[in-house]
């Protein structure tokens, strides 16, 4: 379970890192914590956060094609769409209209994960 929450707690430190205005999807994040094929262990953690005061920004995570596949977590049908709005965020039939210029790859836009790791000794 330790590893767990670590791997949780490591998903949380990247998504706070979002800009305003910006998204990621759930691949993305997994691949920068150097487990690709935890997409979905992503979304398990960040359906943790769903009841978090103040609002944590897990609305700014989609899925690969832009689709808001998390919605269902956010309590009602279209907050997940109405806090990207809110951001500037577009989003139609529940799709981000400008996926690919909205896109913040946290592999090219933070330093290695190691690095997180050895300032958290």
């Amino acid at each position: 379970m330790e590893k767990e929450n670590s791997f949780f707690q490591r998903v949380y430190k990247v998504v706070e890192k979002i800009p305003y205005g910006r998204i990621t999807n759930y691949g993305a994040i997994a691949r920068y914590l150097g487990s690709a094929r935890s997409a979905r262990m992503v979304g398990w953690a960040l359906n943790q956060t769903k009841f978090q005061v103040p609002v944590f920004p897990a609305h700014r995570v989609v899925n690969r094609q832009g689709l808001l596949s998390g919605k269902k977590h956010f309590g009602g049908h279209d907050t997940m769409a109405q806090l990207l709005l809110s951001e500037g965020v577009q989003v139609v039939e529940n799709k981000i209209v400008d996926f690919a210029d909205r896109y913040w790859d946290p592999i090219k836009e933070l330093p290695p994960i190691s690095v997180w790791l050895d300032n958290e000794k």
